[in-house]
């Protein structure tokens, strides 16, 4: 396996494990804004190591965590209370 290949495959493990820890919060405004951060935060960087685009990778990233986050219950993903309350 070539050095990008296994950049590619560790950053999208990063990503898919993160999705589990997109949504932190009570209601499902703080889920979903929380998943879309965390989620463009780790599309960036994914797409920074695999050499795509940073910004393409961000957007689509906040976009997969805040559906993640939007859609998950507090009781499915429970990390506490936001940063902002």
């Amino acid at each position: 396996m070539t050095w990008r290949l296994r950049l590619a495959a560790l950053a999208m493990a990063l990503s898919v494990s993160t999705l589990g820890l997109a949504a932190c919060g009570s209601s499902t405004s703080d889920r979903a804004l929380s998943g879309a951060g965390i989620g463009a935060g780790v599309g960036a960087v994914g797409a920074g190591v695999t050499g795509g685009s940073i910004l393409g990778g961000a957007a689509l990233g906040g976009a997969a965590g805040a559906a993640t986050g939007a859609l998950t219950d507090e009781d499915d993903v429970d990390l506490g209370k936001p940063i902002w309350d």
